[in-house]
């Protein structure tokens, strides 16, 4: 990656969160912080810009310091109508995104997902457990865009189907597969705040 490359990192916090009473899942707090706190801390020393996906509670998400950018329709189309938002928006290269609501990612996680992408020249890169892939884990090229805008126009929104487009690099996270768990309901949270310790 040269000195010109520029790279942006995006925080999805776009989503309804049904499963958590629908509150807005950046937003709950864990250990105390709001969990998007987490991602921004994570991102921050290794990108150039910090943008945050966010469809609610705008002004809140604001008060963070970061420019927050909404899908371009209001029906909620999931993780990669945010993803393609902030293509919109940056004038990045590469996009490092993740999720909202997996607090225990930290910088040297993200800063290996990038040092994958850019040592195998990928479209795409994705976190992989040991057995599965994790797509809202992403590095990936700002250039797919125009392949973005068109898989979410024909109607279809799964992240890893249309990642599959793209031959995407699975990057091993197995020895430490806990940092890409989600957070879908407040049982979920009180479990987690329970059994880590961040540090």
């Amino acid at each position: 990656m040269n000195s010109q490359t520029k790279v942006a990192g995006v925080i999805l916090a776009g989503g309804r969160a049904r499963r958590m009473n629908n509150q807005d899942k950046g937003l709950v707090r864990f250990k105390g912080q709001a969990m998007v706190s987490y991602a921004i801390a994570a991102l921050a020393p290794v990108v150039d810009s910090v943008f945050i996906n966010a469809n609610r509670n705008l002004e809140h998400y604001r008060q963070l310091g970061y420019p927050v950018i909404s899908d371009q329709t209001d029906s909620f189309d999931g993780p990669l109508a945010g993803i393609l938002a902030a293509m919109v928006h940056s004038d990045a290269d590469i996009l490092l995104v993740l999720p909202c609501d997996s607090p225990l990612i930290q910088t040297r996680h993200v800063q290996k997902l990038l040092a994958a992408y850019t040592a195998n020249n990928a479209d795409a890169a994705v976190a992989f457990d040991g057995a599965r892939s994790h797509p809202v884990f992403l590095a990936i090229k700002r250039s797919l865009q125009d392949s973005l805008q068109a898989y979410l126009s024909s109607g279809q929104r799964k992240v890893g189907t249309w990642l599959a487009q793209h031959n995407p690099l699975q990057v091993d996270f197995s020895d430490e597969p806990e940092i890409l768990n989600n957070v879908n309901t407040l049982n979920e949270l009180s479990i987690l705040e329970d059994t880590h310790y961040l540090g």
